[in-house]
């Protein structure tokens, strides 16, 4: 019974490089969360900017995943 069921979940767990891309994208999203919110508190001119410019680049990845 035990094989049985190791196997049913082994055959329902995707594969480890579908794993990687999904574990990348939560990380990008993560970056960009937290980039949005030092924006946002951000006073400095040139912080922003550096911040925009990563915010940008981040977004830049993320449509790359949903053109894929």
């Amino acid at each position: 019974m035990a094989k049985v069921r190791r196997k049913a979940v082994s055959d329902n767990a995707p594969d480890p490089a579908k794993l990687q891309l999904i574990r990348k994208k939560e990380s990008i999203l993560l970056s960009r969360v937290r980039v949005i919110r030092e924006l946002n508190a951000s006073q400095n001119p040139r912080y922003k900017a550096l911040l925009a410019k990563a915010l940008a680049d981040l977004d830049a990845k993320l449509s790359a995943f949903a053109a894929d």
